[in-house]
């Protein structure tokens, strides 16, 4: 199992999206998720086909955390070009797990 890290503390389990496949289906389909999702490489979400809102994280090449935003169900936000790779969690998660901006991120298996 892999975990993401960030200040030596481990926000949740993940699961990590590898294949072109597995990028492109993200969590769509889905009615839920505990833990985080990573799409590696991603720059750029959408949320249509989704059951649910999210919180997204775009993390770029250093493991920085650049930008974080909730997106709801349906929409098409801009690509984050400076971005490697994105986490993915449910709406909400990213409060409760302490995650902001400039935190650094890094993903243990």
């Amino acid at each position: 199992m892999a975990w993401i890290v960030s200040n030596a503390r481990v926000l949740a389990s993940i699961e990590v999206a590898r294949t072109p496949r597995e990028r492109a289906k993200g969590l769509i389909g889905r009615d839920g998720f505990e833990g985080a999702f990573v799409i590696d490489p991603c720059r750029w979400i959408h949320t249509i086909g989704m059951r649910f809102p999210i919180d997204v994280a775009y993390v770029n090449a250093s493991g920085e955390v650049i930008k974080s935003s909730t997106v709801g169900r349906y929409r098409l936000p801009m690509p984050v070009f400076k971005a490697k790779f994105v986490i993915e969690a449910t709406a909400g998660a990213f409060e409760r797990w302490g995650l902001h901006v400039g935190d650094p991120i890094e993903i243990r298996s």
